[in-house]
């Protein structure tokens, strides 16, 4: 069912309707009420008669006229028969505002399985539960009871109430900017965020969708939906549960999982979402992104009235990967003939107390360098706005004509400024007219800054559009017989896991380069292997059940006499037997003794939102004690991996240093393209192991591969 029905439904009842101010079920008719609301509103209460005017009923069933949606007020534990009763009144959608569901307990999921079989079953989609209710701002269909919530463009979802709250008061306060709609999202019961996220993308009152996301109960189709909607209308989102805290806490509070942070992190950007770290920095991101025309390039100028500033902006915005350029000698002579001598004309421009007598130099200055041709933005530091309530007040006069300068420049020339103010929490009537312009202004120099990096951010993502991936998993579409082979019998043999020489026929049929490894049954066989191999072998043991054949002495390298070899094979079977006397030994692996080179390790798994999911990094000390690793939802593309490869700290590394060749780049890049094609195309396969592969100046070898089934 589309949601159209339900987040701009016409009619509304409200069950558990009370007459107790503290109740939300008095006041959500309150602010129905006080919101205009045009729909019908029909409280339910078998114990009143009327309340606030409007007749009350005994239950939905009982009510004359259709009804759209349904707040329940009530206990969870009346919850069931309620929707029960709302399917025989065909209710098209219910806001479950009640705790002690799937973020519970046992009994809780159990209690939310059973509440959404009789949603399913009498077609009613599911707001919630755990929910802090919806409102739509244009229709005033006000489901929470909270007051004076400025209407705008921001659609909001967010799986915290209080953080909405946070939100909402933000923006009634320091903000002309407001919302749309706002869905408390809760525990994701029936509805997901890719279908709020869908009906947000085609929603024609909604410019920028804002979200706060604790877990995801399907990430993968989330990103699908989110690489559609993000290249039409930005989204910008605020993921907690960082910290094994952070996910406990997440986990407790909506029943979903987590999951790995710099999985999701990764996602999300590729998906084109906007992701924010710290929570002060969400709305204004998303008011910057609702306000101003786009930075087409990463190169702006920074205006201030004193040098600190200007430096601390300049250092912040370098991390954002924003580029303040050298301006040209035009913009810089135009400069030089209105400021003082004391005046920097370079970039940042300071002005050096060339505004003390007049402000209205901040708008002079403003125009010269947005013109300038490598100029392409423009960020306001130090105390405009606040002269006048710092000086004169006909000083705050000058300011305003600045501020209606600035505000028609920004409109004409369609090139964005953010202000930094220090009065920027002060009643200042010039800061009131520049975001009246629909330009920000912040009184934190960080937040500022960043406003000005999620711009080029959105931007760039815009530019590179053709080149992501849409995140669809076409499973099969590069599977090979003889692989199917491979799995098929070891799933018959009820193994969990391929043997190693097993791993690596699928990986070579795939076209990874292996090591070329015999299976020996005899000590014998193991002389005769290695006879063909110019350099030493490594001898591993080879068992349904071993996984970790170094735990159980299971290996043995650069063996060069018929009598180590000989030896080492009698005592990789023996410790194998003694670490696990049932267990079930197929052999010993013969292999050739790999050459020095850089180890990496490379592995996929099934990430419990997103899916499959694709690992790489330092191999060695370096994955064990670092965790110098790059993650990837799967499948990936050339630029992808080009990318994951030059995201680890240990990338120069790879490069060569002091002498050191480099490392073939571009043969890793293939390999894990396999990779994603192997996952892609057998569902069987759980998780991935290669560690170590060895690269080389000129080619790569998978020396160790393990591969877990489902």
């Amino acid at each position: 069912m589309s949601l159209e029905s339900i987040l701009n439904a016409e009619s509304v009842a409200i069950v558990g309707a009370s007459k107790d101010p503290t109740k939300r079920g008095l006041q959500t008719i309150r602010s129905l009420v006080d919101e205009k609301y045009e729909g019908r509103i029909y409280p339910v209460n078998p114990k009143e008669k009327k309340i606030l005017g409007f007749t009350c009923y005994k239950k939905v069933s009982d009510i004359e006229g259709p009804v759209d949606i349904v707040l329940v007020a009530t206990p969870a534990r009346s919850v069931p028969d309620v929707l029960e009763d709302c399917g025989k009144k065909s209710v098209k959608g219910a806001v479950i505002l009640a705790v002690g569901f799937g973020e519970m307990n046992a009994e809780g999921k159990a209690l939310e399985r059973e509440v959404l079989a009789i949603a399913n079953k009498n077609n009613i989609r599911l707001i919630g539960p755990n929910t802090s209710g919806m409102m739509n701002m244009h229709s005033g269909l006000n489901l929470v009871g909270l007051r004076d919530t400025p209407k705008g463009s921001i659609g909001l979802l967010s799986q915290s109430g209080n953080m909405a709250l946070t939100l909402i008061t933000e923006a009634r306060l320091k903000s002309l900017k407001g919302f749309s709609y706002y869905i408390g999202v809760g525990n994701e019961a029936d509805i997901k965020f890719h279908e709020y996220l869908k009906f947000l993308k085609n929603d024609p009152k909604t410019n920028v969708i804002l979200m706060y996301v604790e877990g995801m109960r399907e990430g993968r189709k989330f990103l699908q939906q989110a690489y559609q909607t993000s290249i039409k209308k930005p989204i910008v989102l605020l993921k907690s549960g960082h910290s094994e805290i952070g996910q406990r806490s997440a986990g407790s509070h909506t029943g979903a999982l987590a999951g790995m942070s710099e999985v999701a992190r990764s996602a999300f950007k590729r998906a084109g979402i906007i992701v924010i770290e710290k929570s002060d920095q969400l709305f204004p991101a998303a008011e910057t992104l609702a306000s101003l025309p786009p930075l087409k390039k990463n190169q702006i100028a920074i205006l201030a009235d004193g040098g600190g500033h200007a430096t601390i902006g300049a250092d912040i915005l370098t991390e954002l990967s924003i580029d303040v350029p050298e301006l040209s000698e035009k913009t810089q002579r135009k400069l030089a003939a209105i400021l003082p001598q004391a005046a920097s004309i370079s970039n940042p421009v300071d002005i050096a107390g060339g505004a003390d007598a007049d402000p209205t130099v901040f708008a002079d200055c403003a125009e010269i360098l947005l013109k300038d041709k490598n100029i392409y933005g423009l960020l306001i530091v130090g105390l405009f706005g606040g002269y006048g309530i710092r000086f004169s007040e006909s000083l705050g006069l000058m300011e305003e004509d600045a501020a209606h300068r600035m505000g028609k420049l920004v409109k004409k020339i369609k090139k964005p400024i953010i202000v930094h103010s220090l009065y920027g929490s002060e009643k200042s009537h010039p800061l009131h007219l520049l975001r009246y312009y629909n330009i920000p202004v912040y009184d934190s120099l960080d937040v500022a800054a960043k406003c000005m990096g999620v711009l080029g951010e959105y931007e760039n993502y815009h530019s590179s559009y053709q080149a992501k991936t849409n995140f669809v998993l076409n499973q099969g579409v590069k599977k090979i017989p003889e692989a199917t082979e491979i799995i098929s019998k070891a799933k018959a043999e009820n193994r969990s896991a391929l043997l190693e020489h097993e791993a690596k026929q699928l990986l070579a049929l795939h076209g990874a380069p292996v090591t070329k490894d015999r299976l020996a049954k005899t000590a014998g066989n193991a002389v005769e292997f290695a006879k063909k191999i110019e350099n030493g072998v490594v001898l591993k043991i080879v068992s349904p059940d071993i996984l970790h054949k170094s735990d159980a002495r299971g290996v043995r390298v650069n063996l060069r006499t018929e009598k180590d070899i000989r030896k080492a094979y009698s005592e990789i079977i023996k410790n194998a037997k003694e670490y696990n006397p049932n267990a079930d030994i197929r052999g010993v692996l013969v292999s050739p003794m790999a050459n020095a080179g850089t180890e990496v390790i490379i592995g996929t798994k099934i990430d419990d939102q997103f899916g499959p999911v694709i690992m790489f990094g330092i191999g060695g000390i370096m994955v064990e004690v670092l965790k110098d690793v790059a993650f990837r939802v799967l499948p990936i593309s050339y630029n992808s991996a080009k990318k994951m490869i030059r995201e680890i700290r240990s990338y120069p590394i790879l490069k060569g240093f002091r002498g050191n060749p480099s490392c073939d780049e571009r043969a890793l890049r293939r390999l894990l393209l396999t990779c994603s094609d192997i996952i892609d195309s057998y569902e069987e396969i759980r998780e991935m192991d290669l560690n170590p592969v060895i690269v080389y100046e000129k080619g790569i070898s998978v020396v160790d591969a393990r591969i877990i089934l489902s």
